[in-house]
């Protein structure tokens, strides 16, 4: 039987029957494979988006999947592709979209959020957000593809070159992905972050890892680089101590890259940036580029991806994923098995 999982408001999980829907023209009907439990999930959970999404809403966009059944005028895919979604459902017509940036739509919607999502047992979507992905590559490790893709967007917007010297503020899914990408291509990376099980598990993948309120980073961070500061910073954490260090950390004409969402508006160095002519640089989402660069490095096994993975449980579990996440303790990426 079909299932599915319904967000209803004051963060009431409902587990009931899912209602497949037939592909139109231009769709397909996916039978989900796997799914993992994003940090917009949890802001949905808590109500901080209860006026935008429509309930009962079906979340979940981190997802794998194979293809079920196919609308009229879809080519290029056949019944049993095993694929992902890039959840992106932009109006083609505003100015964002004109200039070809569909991906910052000034009207844009987002799967799993402003329409269902994932979390059920056939998931039907545009034809068009679908990337297919290689027979070496599991189920399991493709629902790792679009936070990876978020992480390729924000590595080759901010042009990370190998020697580069780079600070990640914030080691959650993202910023540890986005630092993972980082040292691959060859940049020198630190990680700053301040829960144990984060900094341990950045250390045993291999990366420089740091507590901010255990050293200096500052100095930590001038003492690696000859006193000249970071290439780049990405800003991952959204809080008011990253934005108040951002500026610090950065070289002469050093470049801050913000990733997080910040609730609130922070207060920011500008005076530095006038003196040491920084540069500022906003990252959002992803480009169909970022989902094929996320889906090689997956497929040719270039990252660790197993190792952030925390938990795998069945949909039925989605409550307790949430309330895991919400103690911040030992947590990395929660999969569901749909």
């Amino acid at each position: 039987m079909a299932q599915a999982a319904y967000y209803e408001g004051e963060r009431k999980i409902r587990l009931g029957v899912g209602e497949p829907v037939d592909p139109g023209a231009g769709e397909a009907q996916l039978q989900v494979s796997h799914c993992g439990i994003c940090g917009t999930d949890l802001h949905i959970f808590h109500g901080a988006m209860d006026a935008r999404v429509k309930m009962p809403l079906v979340m979940g966009h981190e997802m794998s999947a194979t293809v079920s059944k196919l609308g009229a005028g879809v080519e290029g895919f056949d019944l049993g592709d095993r694929v992902v979604v890039m959840p992106l459902a932009p109006c083609g017509k505003c100015p964002a979209c004109a200039a070809g940036h569909g991906h910052i739509c000034h009207n844009l919607d987002f799967l799993g959020i402003d329409t269902p999502g994932a979390f059920q047992s056939y998931w039907t979507v545009p034809a068009y957000t679908l990337h297919r992905i290689p027979a070496n590559l599991s189920l399991k490790h493709a629902a790792l593809i679009e936070p990876l893709a978020v992480a390729c967007h924000d590595v080759r917007l901010a042009d990370v070159k190998a020697g580069d010297e780079v600070v990640v503020l914030g080691g959650g899914p993202i910023g540890m992905l986005v630092a993972l990408v980082a040292k691959q291509r060859g940049a020198n990376t630190l990680v700053s972050e301040i829960n144990p099980f984060r900094l341990e598990l950045a250390r045993s993948l291999g990366l420089a890892a740091v507590d901010p309120n255990e050293i200096d980073l500052v100095k930590h961070v001038m003492e690696e680089t000859g006193n000249a500061g970071a290439d780049i910073v990405f800003e991952v954490s959204g809080s008011q101590a990253g934005a108040d260090i951002l500026t610090e950390l950065l070289r002469t004409r050093g470049l801050a890259v913000i990733v997080a969402i910040f609730a609130q508006k922070p207060k920011i160095d500008l005076f530095r940036f006038f003196w040491r002519e920084l540069r500022l640089k906003g990252v959002r989402v992803y480009e169909s580029q970022d989902f094929a660069d996320a889906i090689a490095l997956a497929a040719a096994g270039a990252l660790p991806l197993d190792e952030l993975i925390t938990d795998i449980r069945p949909l039925s579990a989605l409550r307790s994923g949430f309330e895991d996440m919400e103690q911040g303790g030992q947590v990395m990426k929660i999969l569901l098995e749909i």
